[in-house]
């Protein structure tokens, strides 16, 4: 029994020497580093499944706050005395007081948290009433009207002060946890051991006569602008006899004498219809546009850019019907007008030029929005000083924040319902808090948290109307050199760039990739291919960073150089290709097999030599026949017609045509022909045939293109148009270039899996070598190709630094070859060093990367399905 349990775990063999036993039980080291690998292999994978999804989390968690909507935080509401009617109000940055102006001039400052009065000053207006009011957009520079005729301008503004934590007044009360009054000035605690001190500064000057009759001032706007070297004044007013006038002031200062020289230009704007009543008064910071607005809702816009001769440009109701205009106001930046309506209607105009515009200027005030309306008539209006938020009121109390490019309904807030329309309202200059106050003495104060009123999935992926623009458009700009500008944050342009990018690239890669796999896998030597396979696996080494500064600084200005000869190009290769290639079958077959191997491996890339000479020694030539010798001028339209580059690009599709047709017809019998010709002369025969399908297909090519062009079409305009200089072709090259090892190295090594037998049988039942490749290996091997080719796909659509510095980072939506483009991972290599963190922009970049992580993850699953369906099929044969 021993012996028997003995021979189970052994084995004998008869050898020279005599019998030896070997032992057939696994080692336990082996079981046990096999058991290592096993674990070590699955909790290898989970991790970074994990990994994959906490990346995911992550990417996610940072980008929901865009879609979260803001949050009130307090909501204050106290009395403040005298109650009087109110002219205008305001407050500075940091929400410590608030400003409040009576119409008798009669200035009051409060805590703006507890209501707590300051110091209260009275602005000396000789004894003339206030009839008519006005501000710029930062509310501090005004301008007053009286009932003589008069306009007198001031500055009432908080004035802010750094001060030591030490120079805090003896007598200052405390008003809550941050700030203490002396009864003038508020003090704040702020970090490093300072106090910011707010108060009330007040600037008058002196009043200027502008009714010639002293009729009362009834509208009044105002406009501060130009340079420190060069400020303006401009201010439009309408009197009591509907006259209005626009003037504007202009100072010179000496930059070193300091003296300053102030010009003044007046001009009376074209009378307007008599027995109007003025509700609204506008003008622009250049004084170039001014709006007035009667009751009855009709704008009446003047162009004053000549002010020696302003123009009624274009008179429009704002609203259809018997419906009043009861708020006329612009948003920040001056391009779009608000018109809010007695029936609650919140519409936005903005100024266009578009073709047939049946105004004297040009312009035409365009319907863009209509915003969610009130139920009750709208008889208030702020706009952000930082973006393209605003804010409405109605009668009956309702405070609702918007935001005009989102069209979102951001916040709805209440207070009581008026009793009259005299109520003053503002945003604060960080968009954190609105001020309400009455004549009552009334003050509404909230406090919230919006920090992205812009970002909707609407305005991330559709098309969206901007300011300064003529229609909606998908457009990604996050910065500029104004202050007044709109960020835009459309990702369709950067998806379409990363499609264009990959597209154009993998073109360029895939037919070089695969048939250089199928040539060394299937045709050359084993020596050549042990010396090719390494080398094109080392140019998978080589960084991307050098790749793109390669392309920037030398590829893409040779070929814009060279631009008729790199097209050229890519006819004259292949076509030197396939004529080498007849001309070899015809050398006789011993010298055939003499020069197989590595001179026939050679005297390939003496080929390819040559039709690069080719096409770089007909290249003036080419662009004179199907250019008209200029290409760059041809792209633009400015030479030409798209006949010689529609006969190029239909030409291969004809010469596959014409092929189909005879191998349809003629095929079967022409190749029983060549069996009986000598090897040579078939070779020849072929070589004519070749050559004379070339010519049919020109013709048929010629033709067909000259049948487009006939009927109006030209290819300018779409895949071909304006040149720039780093554009898709050169990022094509260069990204092709360095996907290319990618695809070669995983389909070469796809295809020499194929077992040997596959090859053997196709041989023998008569199929050629290249037949043998394409109609056995290949579709044996296509589960493997395809991994090849979507790994590819993926490397290009991740690819940054080449697309960085060859693309020329142009977010547009084109497919002309000849223009740039942005991509989604270069987009965020550029604007990420520069994102505040927790910004719109710093979160558009993670919804930037997180769109990038589920356009891999979408693209991978789907070529996997298909992987695996191409797996089944070879697993068949």
């Amino acid at each position: 029994m021993a012996s028997d349990a003995n021979d189970a775990s052994t084995g004998t063999g008869k050898t020279a020497i005599g019998t030896v036993r070997r032992r057939k039980a696994t080692s336990a080291s082996v079981l046990i580093t096999d058991k290592i690998a096993d674990w070590g292999i699955t909790i290898g994978g989970l991790m970074v499944i994990v990994a994959v999804f906490g990346i995911m989390v992550f990417l996610a968690q940072v980008v929901v706050p865009l879609f979260l909507g803001g949050d009130v935080r307090d909501t204050r509401t106290y009395q403040i005395t005298p109650a009087k009617p109110v002219a205008w109000i305001s407050t500075d940055e940091y929400q410590t007081i608030g400003i409040r102006i009576a119409d008798d001039g009669r200035i009051s400052s409060f805590h703006l948290d507890t209501g707590t009065p300051l110091d209260s000053v009275e602005l000396d207006f000789g004894g003339r009433q206030i009839t008519a009011m006005g501000s710029t957009a930062d509310g501090y520079n005004l301008a007053f009207g009286f009932e003589d005729g008069t306009v007198q301008f001031g500055v009432i503004q908080p004035k802010i002060e750094i001060l030591p934590g030490d120079a805090l007044p003896t007598a200052a009360n405390k008003l809550n946890d941050r700030d203490l009054t002396d009864g003038t000035a508020v003090y704040s605690r702020i970090p490093g051991n300072q106090l910011r001190r707010v108060s009330l500064e007040t600037k008058l000057d002196e009043p200027q006569a502008i009714s010639e009759a002293g009729r009362p001032i009834r509208a009044i706007d105002y406009r501060i602008g130009g340079t420190a070297e060069r400020p303006t004044r401009s201010f439009v007013t309408v009197d009591g006899d509907g006259v209005a006038r626009v003037s504007r002031t202009e100072t010179t200062v000496n930059l070193l004498t300091r003296q300053a020289r102030t010009r003044v230009l007046t001009s009376t704007l074209p009378d307007l219809p008599g027995g109007i009543r003025v509700t609204e008064l506008l003008m622009t910071s250049r004084a170039d546009q001014v709006y007035v607005a009667d009751e009855n809702g009709t704008i009446y816009r003047y162009d004053t850019r000549d002010f020696a001769a302003p123009i009624l440009a274009e008179t429009m109701k704002a609203f259809p019907g018997a419906e009043r205009l009861t708020v006329l106001g612009f948003l920040n930046g001056e391009q779009g007008l608000v018109a809010g309506g007695s029936e609650g209607s919140v519409r936005i105009f903005y100024r266009l030029q578009p073709e047939n515009a049946g105004t004297k200027d040009g312009y035409r005030l365009t319907l863009i929005r209509e915003l969610e309306p009130h139920t009750a008539p709208v008889v208030n209006f702020a706009a952000s000083q930082r973006n393209k938020s605003l804010v409405t009121m109605d009668l009956d109390g309702n405070v609702w924040l918007r935001h005009n490019t989102s069209e979102q309904t951001l916040l709805k807030l209440e207070r009581d319902a008026l009793t009259d329309e005299d109520t003053q309202m503002l945003l604060a200059p960080r968009n954190d808090a609105i001020l309400i106050a009455d004549r009552t003495g009334q003050i509404n104060y909230w406090t919230f948290q919006v920090p992205h009123p812009e970002v909707t999935s609407r305005t991330i992926f559709g098309k969206v109307w901007y300011e300064g623009y003529d229609g909606p458009s998908y457009t990604w700009q996050s910065s500029s050199g104004t202050d007044v500008f709109e960020p835009k944050f459309s990702l369709t342009p950067l998806i379409f760039g990363t499609i264009k990018a990959t597209v154009y690239s993998l073109l360029f890669a895939i037919p070089i990739a695969l048939l250089g796999a199928i040539y060394t896998s299937e045709f050359v030597h084993s020596r050549i291919r042990g010396t090719v396979k390494p080398v094109m696996e080392m140019m998978e080494s080589l960084p991307t960073v050098v790749l793109g500064f390669i392309a920037a600084l030398l590829l893409a200005p040779i070929v814009e150089t060279w631009i008729a000869a790199v097209l050229l190009a890519f006819g004259a290769l292949p076509l030197s290709l396939m004529l080498a290639a007849y001309l070899w079958q015809a050398l006789p077959s011993q010298m055939k097999l003499r020069l197989d191997g590595i001179p026939k491996f050679a005297m390939m890339f003496v080929v390819i030599g040559l039709g690069c000479y080719i096409a770089y020694a007909a290249g003036p030539l080419f662009e004179n026949v199907f250019f008209y010798g200029d290409l760059k001028a041809w792209t633009n339209g400015d030479i030409g017609t798209g006949l010689p580059f529609l006969f190029l690009v239909l030409l291969p599709l004809s010469f596959l045509g014409v092929s189909y047709v005879f191998g349809r017809t003629v095929g079967t019998t022409y190749r029983l022909a060549l069996r009986d010709m000598p090897q040579n002369r078939a070779s020849l025969v072929d070589l004519g045939r070749w050559l004379a399908m070339l010519v049919a297909a020109g013709i048929v090519s010629y033709i067909l293109a000259a049948s487009l062009t006939a009927i109006g079409y030209d290819p300018r305009g779409g895949v071909v148009d304006t040149y720039v200089q780093r554009n898709a072709l050169v990022v094509g090259f260069v990204m092709g270039f360095a996907v290319i090892p990618n695809i070669y190295t995983l389909a070469e090594d796809a295809l020499n899996a194929v077992p040997s037998s596959l090859r053997a049988a196709s041989l023998a039942a008569g199929a050629t070598p290249w037949q043998t490749a394409m109609w056995v290996v290949l579709p044996t091997a296509m589960s493997g190709v395809f991994a090849a080719v979507m790994i590819g796909m993926g490397r290009a659509v991740g690819e940054t630094m080449i697309v960085v510095m060859a693309a020329g980072n142009t977010p547009i939506l084109d497919w002309n070859v000849f223009n740039g483009l942005r991509t989604l991972s270069a987009n965020i290599a550029v604007e990420l060093p520069e994102a505040v963190q927790g910004s719109t922009l710093y979160r558009m970049l993670f919804l930037a990367a997180l769109t990038l992580f589920a356009m891999t993850f979408v693209i991978n699953t789907v070529a996997e399905v298909i992987r695996q369906r191409f797996r089944k099929r070879a697993f068949q044969l």
